[in-house]
């Protein structure tokens, strides 16, 4: 397919303003809008030459419906004991569960829960260790709100679903394990792929080389959301990230962040997760990964402002704090 990149990116009233005469289409329905465009050739290209999918807003991911003029927070419940972020609960179900609480209480609209670290250099987690991980805190949490499960074996993915889950978010984009197309298939669930460089972390960051990192991430999505949409999964189940962090150096993941319009091409629900990443601590100078919240909140406000509809993160009210206030400034103010 071609990719087009929206450029020129206007909000709050001059944007509607700019709709409204003409000088402005509404990004995947608002409340963004672009003024520019150019194809991925790099030359640039009149507003109507723009395809349907830049403009229409993607049906709701896993039912949900979108905030006025923000996206959704999904909170990260981390059921492992080494997680880079260092808020892994390992097999303390009561305390995940709690986590997963505090987090809706915080304003979370959905929640990510993992037993298996997918951090580079993560050594692999047999599945029914990694089903023992999270099973209760599916159970309990998915009655609460929905949950998606982060996961890349089909067996964990089959009992994640079965106890409740609503969605599965696969870092391999559904390459780590054979069966797990057949298991979406079958359950014709949401479904959110990811962009990495390799199935395995303890390779992703080796030999690490893009041409162009934005548009060669958006290449590899298309084609990933072609496959599933071939298993009669439509568009409006799936929803991509871009991978911030995997197999990508500091620039790499700027350079994805700061392009993410051009995966509106696609038309699919798009997700980013940079919460505590490392190349935010070596960007801000901050070593240790609990302190990273500044710089996180920092790249979900770039992230909305760019056209996310999901942001994943650990620190859930310092986000909806800073998202909101966002909201107000693009959209006014409702009590």
């Amino acid at each position: 397919m071609e990719f087009f990149e929206p450029l020129g990116l206007l909000d709050g009233p001059v944007g509607f303003a700019a709709i409204r005469d003409g000088l402005a289409l509404p990004l995947q329905g608002g409340p963004l809008a672009f003024t520019l465009l150019r194809d991925g050739t790099g030359q640039w290209r009149a507003l109507e030459d723009a395809p349907e999918a830049l403009t229409r807003a993607p049906a709701p991911f896993a039912r949900m419906e979108r905030h006025r003029a923000r996206p959704l927070v999904m909170g990260i419940v981390n059921c492992t004991p080494d997680s880079f972020s260092g808020d892994g609960l390992g097999d303390l179900h009561a305390a995940a569960i709690a986590q997963g609480v505090a987090m809706l209480e915080a304003g979370a609209d959905l929640l990510d829960i993992g037993g298996e670290s997918t951090r580079p250099g993560a050594e692999p987690v047999p599945p029914e260790e990694e089903i023992a991980r999270i099973l209760p805190v599916v159970r309990e949490l998915a009655r609460l709100a929905p949950v998606s499960l982060d996961t890349r074996n089909a067996r964990t993915m089959a009992a994640g679903l079965e106890a409740g889950a609503a969605a599965i978010n696969d870092v391999s984009a559904l390459r780590h394990d054979g069966d797990a197309l057949r298991v979406i298939a079958q359950a014709r669930c949401p479904v959110i792929l990811m962009h990495a460089r390799t199935t395995d972390p303890r390779t992703m960051q080796r030999d690490v080389a893009y041409v162009d990192a934005a548009l060669e991430v958006a290449r590899f999505l298309e084609g990933r959301v072609a496959t599933i949409e071939r298993l009669g999964i439509p568009r409006s189940r799936i929803a991509v990230d871009p991978g911030i962090g995997f197999g990508k150096r500091v620039q790499d993941n700027l350079d994805v962040v700061t392009r993410l319009p051009l995966l509106a091409s696609i038309g699919c629900t798009i997700l980013v997760g940079a919460s505590r990443k490392g190349f935010v601590g070596k960007v801000t100078g901050v070593e240790e990964a609990g302190r990273r919240v500044m710089g996180s909140v920092a790249l979900a406000l770039e992230a909305a402002s760019r056209g996310a509809h999901v942001v994943r993160v650990h620190d859930v009210a310092a986000t909806v704090q800073a998202l909101r206030m966002q909201e107000a400034v693009r959209a006014g103010f409702e009590a």
